[in-house]
């Protein structure tokens, strides 16, 4: 079904959030300063951790986009031409932009990774991960990884806004060889990454399914988003000529999906730890069942798992904006409460740091308001969907199949 200009509300008079970035910026400067003169023991330390929650949380969105990206171009879909380019946005976040906010996390390494300040002698759980457990190879392997995104996301972006140009079939198949060989590079670094970066804050720890489970987030934190963004630029016109119900379904049962795939992925990793019942493993799930951390436990389980569950489930739901956009902001919600569910118990085994809450939201609105800024920028430097898809007039709904086919060929059609 089209949606014609006339049937949606009046768009939103969005003049007033043009400095909205650079606002989240200054307060989250300040509130990290607030929190440092009333809060000032172990402060850098805190820092190291709020700060790392808060480019986790952005990186596995941009990671999200980047494969929603590569997605499009491996199935040749022509739904997702509507969203295709402001998710390629949203993923060339990843160089320079998250690589500027991963040097705080460089440079506090000593602080948050505890194996970069104990000896090696004698620990059999670092031995058997050197060298990458040193700070030259932490620091190595970083560089690596933001190489490959570079790379990945500019050669994408390129031949994204040559198409709009040229609409040369060369830029379709250089997006699609470049997806290609990216998807594989894809999921080395959604593997390897949150490894180093987060699950090594307890080196002693290790599960096989982390990788797994950080691709879930991903995808289902970048698909909540999609759909918010799409949602916005569907009432202010932006995208009314290729957008029409049908992405908002698609983009709902994949949302769906990604529930129940991240739900399976996390509960299977809980399962074969929990079963296996070896010490070196299950003391990560139970310093996570202390104090409040119980009361967090239940709410990922709860707020994270069944609350999507039930409410996306009927298939009218996904087309309901009233229900759609709730949920979406909660997934946020929930996306990094489970991120702070992975960091912060290294530091406070037995209660949520709450009397660190200013400088949590304060790294988090900093961020937001500087990857905020760069987006929006390319955003409205370029066209909002690409101009010369192969299948933007499918995406315009000027090109049906046939309802059915003929079972038989018809008299005279074989000579």
């Amino acid at each position: 079904m089209k949606h014609e200009a006339h049937d949606l509300p009046p768009p939103m008079d969005l003049s007033a959030w043009r400095k909205a970035p650079a606002f989240f910026m200054v307060v989250g400067v300040i509130l990290c300063l607030i929190q440092l003169i009333f809060t000032h023991k172990n402060y850098w330390q805190e820092f190291g951790y709020c700060w790392l929650t808060g480019f986790m949380f952005f990186l596995t969105l941009s990671l999200g986009a980047l494969f929603l990206t590569m997605i499009h171009h491996l199935t040749d879909a022509g739904w997702s031409v509507a969203t295709r380019r402001f998710c390629e946005h949203i993923a060339s976040l990843l160089f320079p932009w998250l690589g500027f906010l991963f040097v705080p996390i460089a440079l506090l390494a000593p602080k948050i990774y505890s194996w970069l300040t104990i000896s090696h002698a004698e620990n059999r759980a670092l031995i058997a991960k050197l060298p990458l457990f040193t700070l030259a190879g932490f620091l190595i392997v970083s560089v690596i990884f933001f190489g490959i995104w570079w790379l990945l996301t500019g050669r994408i972006n390129y031949w994204s806004l040559r198409q709009d140009v040229t609409g040369d079939a060369l830029c379709t198949r250089k997006m699609r060889f470049h997806s290609g060989w990216g998807i594989l590079a894809f999921a080395g670094t959604v593997t390897v990454a949150p490894t180093i970066w987060m699950q090594s804050l307890q080196y002693q720890w290790s599960s096989t399914i982390y990788g797994l489970y950080m691709f879930a987030s991903c995808g289902w934190v970048a698909l909540a988003t999609a759909y918010i963004i799409t949602a916005i630029l569907q009432r202010q016109r932006v995208l009314t000529p290729v957008l029409n119900d049908n992405q908002f379904y698609y983009l709902g049962v994949l949302f769906f999906a990604f529930t129940l795939l991240e739900a399976y992925f996390e509960f299977a990793q809980y399962f074969v730890i929990w079963n296996g019942n070896v010490p070196d493993e299950t003391f990560w799930y139970l310093m996570r069942e202390n104090g409040s951390w119980w009361t967090v436990n239940m709410l990922l389980i709860f707020g994270h798992f069944f609350t999507p569950f039930i409410l996306l489930l009927p298939a009218r739901v996904k087309l309901n904006f009233k229900i759609m956009i709730p949920v979406c902001l909660w997934a946020w919600l929930m996306h990094y409460l489970d991120l702070a569910f992975n960091i912060y118990p290294v530091l406070h085994p037995n209660h949520y740091p709450t009397h660190w809450l200013l400088l949590q939201i304060g790294c988090f609105m900093f961020m937001a308001g500087f990857l905020a800024r760069a987006f929006l920028r390319k955003f409205l430097r370029y066209p909002p969907y690409p101009q010369r898809d192969p299948r933007i007039l499918e995406a315009m709904g000027l090109v049906h199949e046939p309802e059915e086919l003929p079972d038989t060929i018809p008299n005279g059609g074989a000579q």
